[in-house]
């Protein structure tokens, strides 16, 4: 039985979903982060479980083909970038694999995805940051949560985000300082800053920046204005939010601006969309312009379909579709997100695109009263994936195919399989990364009703 703290000699042949690698000790799995497929190491069990073991590496004795040097001191801490020292043709590849993978084990589908798309930009595609601000070891500390603490990983200039973004955290944090301004502590609850919050149009270049705070006011908020502007003329909105609760939810429900716009904008498939602190937008707006093109090429469209868009949020893939297809309808349980499809949809003269606040068997029974029957559905659910009243209920819609986006592709090959019981089939699928050097993947997935 292997024993804690222990080194062995191990060869990485395979990679977990969460990007550790995998070696075996006679014929007990070892899962490494930071290990690359082909690496051969030597390494030091943290944690022997009956069934199997987690490692840290010590010596790297050969290095894989796929290793590369990693390019951020902090990855290993962060826990963000878990593909930091791989190459990204070969975190594509496992990407591709995971999916695979996915698939056929926990769904049973057996089709051949198609080649996975790569993201336009490898680095610098986030277009929001949310910067939690604490006091450590008696100085200020800014950055990101390590995993599954609230442990702060001081980082002001993260690879994933927009590089002006580390000028205006360090900009608010001279405030900070300069100011005597106390931030916030979870345990007590006192203080006053707690997380810096920014947001970028990529495709108009407009920046927002939003101070979290545990009150109403800061000290000289417009002196603190005109740093930021200083550091960053794109900015074009500084609104304040405050969340006073003692509570992991970074934005509280009350925003005032204090300088511009309360919200910035951004063009996404040529639609423009208006972003506010509440507002979804997908983080790599570049990345989602593709994901989108090829959901509508699986939508087949031809001017003459209604689309139905479940967990349409504010609309943005709906009304990206608008102008290929007859109708767009979108549903959304929550009220604000329909509120701002339909703001969206007046604001670009988009006159073929409604939306309602309802779940899904209400939209069902109101479509069927309007003796309405859409020829596409769209789905596109939180990680949690469809609940399966809400797969039973596009089933019995009968649309002639259903385009699944999904974050999560476990969750998706469980619902696959569902809505293969349900008389649809599996004909397309493809990987979409929308989020290089982490673990996460989006894929898009293309159903055909049988005997249509």
């Amino acid at each position: 039985m292997p024993q804690k703290n222990q080194i062995v000699e191990l060869i990485i042949s395979d990679m977990t979903h969460e990007g550790s690698g995998i070696g075996h000790l006679d014929g007990m799995a070892v899962f490494v982060p930071g290990s690359a497929v082909g690496d051969r190491l030597r390494v030091r069990l943290v944690k022997v479980n009956k069934t199997h073991c987690y490692g840290r590496i010590e010596q790297v004795a050969t290095p894989s083909s796929d290793r590369i040097k990693p390019d951020c001191p902090v990855s290993q801490r962060c826990g963000g970038c878990v593909f930091r020292h791989i190459s990204y043709a070969a975190e594509l590849r496992y990407k591709q694999a995971f999916v695979q993978s996915n698939l056929q084990r926990i769904g049973g589908i057996s089709i051949d995805l198609e080649p996975i798309e790569a993201s336009p930009l490898e680095s610098g595609y986030r277009n929001k940051a949310q910067y939690p601000v604490r006091m450590q070891k008696g100085r200020l500390a800014a950055g990101f949560f390590a995993p599954r603490t609230h442990e702060v990983v001081d980082c002001h200039h993260c690879k994933l985000q927009p590089a002006f973004f580390g000028g205006l955290l360090e900009a608010v944090l001279g405030y900070l300082t300069e100011f005597r301004v106390p931030v916030y502590d979870e345990t007590t609850g006192k203080g006053l800053f707690r997380h810096l919050y920014l947001r970028y149009g990529q495709r108009t270049e407009e920046v927002m920046v939003c101070l979290v705070v545990n009150g109403r006011a800061l000290p000289e908020e417009q002196t603190l204005v005109q740093i930021l502007l200083k550091v960053c003329p794109q900015v074009v909105s500084v609104v304040l939010n405050t969340n006073d609760r003692n509570t992991n939810v970074i934005l509280g429900p009350y925003t005032r601006t204090l300088y511009g716009k309360p919200q910035i904008s951004d063009l996404l498939c040529g639609v423009r969309f208006d972003l506010s602190p509440h507002a979804f937008y997908q983080v790599n707006a570049l990345g989602a312009e593709r994901l989108y093109q090829i959901a509508a090429e699986y939508a087949g469209l031809t001017g003459r379909e209604t689309v139905l868009d479940f967990y349409c949020g504010a609309g943005t893939i709906g009304l990206s579709m608008a102008h290929l297809c007859r109708e767009v309808i979108g549903v959304e349980i929550v009220p604000q997100a329909v509120e701002n499809a339909r703001e969206n949809a007046r604001k670009n003269e988009i006159d073929n695109a409604r939306f309602f606040c309802a779940d899904a068997s209400d939209a069902a029974l109101r479509l069927n009263q309007e003796g309405i029957r859409p020829d596409v559905v769209l789905l596109d659910p939180p990680r949690k994936g469809c609940a399966q009243d809400v797969l039973h209920t596009v089933a019995e819609m009968c649309p002639e195919r259903i385009v699944y986006i999904s974050c999560n592709s476990a969750t998706l090959s469980r619902d696959l399989a569902l809505l293969e019981t349900l008389g649809y089939q599996t004909v397309r699928g493809r990987p979409v990364d929308l989020f290089p050097r982490t673990n996460h993947v989006e894929t898009i997935v293309l159903l055909q009703r049988e005997n249509s």
